[in-house]
């Protein structure tokens, strides 16, 4: 293809699709200096990749995916451009240098340099996860179950905290840990969560570089604190959670639930080492915290060669010993959905319809009354919270697994 030719062909693509392809782009990312950046970008690939690889037979839908790649890679950029800020500050700051102290990662030091015991915990966690873990707001909003613009202003809220305190952004001392561990720990397993089961429709439905990150990060915790039960609980928790990974995505694509898992697939070194560490802290005799209850929940159900082999009596006493730390919505349902395999199905779905008002919004919410209907036979009203729960779903794997069941329902 000769160059005046090419030229044409992008004069014509660009006259007839610039307006439209950055208009798309901008529904859907909601920027609309994003999205004319993003559609330059595209036609400039066009000009340099043309002329070898010939006009493709589709103008316009070539150039508005290479758009779209374009706009995810720069908003990826831009979710690590606050960490770098941070280090830079951290680097460059007018004040003597601190000395590293114990923490020798780069990413686990600016953790507890962010999880500063001035802010409150949820935003101690929101800023950390933006500035250091890499999340989107988007991510963030999802993982706490509030709108994106309040995460928005959580996140603001938190900077504009540490201007006017004027917090200083310094590595925190051996002495100061114990201290800002907890915000560290909630960054490290929201950050796991988000690799696991990614929330949003544009990335993989489980993102391995995360789960590793935070499997990485937690086992440096530890040596730093290995005599705090809860970093030893999360790294349990973790580890029994990521063996299952092999078994989590079906060849079609589809998310594979606990019932339905070739347990033979689950990494078996993986799952020792996390009953391991969840034999060592039931050893202490102190009391457990959230996640190490959470890691022997995780240790039980891994300990069932089949899904009907599970002990769900030990299961729902763990989950009453967590609620009675940690009261929440997101337990009492996870609670709800084991009381269903030891109680029925009716007494869970009573459970379950009482956290209507604090979890409308949640999927998972929608997903487990969809299927404690089913299970009773209210098919109609099973179809509709299938529904629900697919509109609410972000995760490609979990929406076409939840279609299936969905369409599995008899007329």
């Amino acid at each position: 293809m000769n160059g005046p030719d090419v030229g044409g062909a992008v004069t014509r693509a660009y006259r007839e699709n610039w307006a439209r392809l950055v208009a798309a782009l901008t529904r859907r990312f909601d920027d609309l200096n994003l999205a004319e950046e993003a559609a330059a970008e595209a036609f400039a690939v066009a000009v340099e990749r043309w002329p070898s690889d010939g006009v493709p037979v589709n103008p316009g839908a070539w150039l508005t995916t290479t758009a779209k790649r374009k706009a995810i890679d720069r908003i990826r950029r831009e979710n690590k451009r606050d960490g770098k800020h941070l280090e830079a500050q951290l680097v460059f700051d007018d004040d003597p240098p601190a000395p590293l102290g114990a923490i020798d990662d780069d990413r686990l030091r600016l953790m507890f340099t962010c999880c500063h015991p001035a802010l409150s915990v949820p935003a101690r966690v929101a800023l950390t996860l933006r500035m250091v873990g890499g999340l989107t707001v988007p991510e963030i909003a999802r993982a706490f179950l509030v709108q994106e613009s309040t995460m928005a202003q959580r996140i603001t809220r938190a900077k504009a905290k540490i201007k006017a305190a004027r917090i200083p952004y310094r590595v925190p001392s051996a002495e100061d840990l114990p201290g800002r561990v907890s915000g560290v720990l909630a960054v490290l397993y929201l950050v796991f969560n988000e690799g696991y089961l990614a929330t949003g429709p544009d990335t993989d439905p489980v993102r391995a570089d995360l789960t590793a990150e935070a499997i990485r990060l937690t086992r440096l915790l530890r040596t730093l604190l290995p005599e705090d039960g809860e970093v030893a609980g999360l790294l349990a928790l973790m580890l029994l959670t990521e063996a299952r990974r092999p078994a989590r995505i079906s060849a079609g694509g589809e998310l594979v639930t606990l019932d339905e898992q070739d347990r033979g697939a689950w990494d078996a070194a993986v799952i020792a080492e996390g009953h391991r560490l969840v034999r060592e802290r039931l050893a202490s005799g102190a009391a457990p915290g959230p996640y190490q209850l959470l890691a022997a929940i995780n240790a039980v159900h891994t300990s069932a060669r089949d899904f009907r082999d599970t002990d769900w009596s030990q299961i729902v006493a763990l989950y009453d010993q967590l609620a009675a730390l940690d009261p929440s919505p997101i337990v009492a349902l996870n609670r709800a959905i084991a009381v269903a395999e030891l109680d029925g199905p009716d007494v869970a779905l009573a459970a379950v319809d009482r956290l209507d008002r604090d979890l409308a919004g949640y999927h998972a919410y929608h997903a487990a009354r969809a299927e404690l209907l089913r299970r009773l036979g209210r098919t109609q009203e099973s179809r509709l919270a299938y529904n629900k729960a697919i509109e609410r779903a972000g995760n490609s794997a979990e929406v076409a697994a939840l279609q299936r069941r969905r369409n599995a329902l008899p007329d």
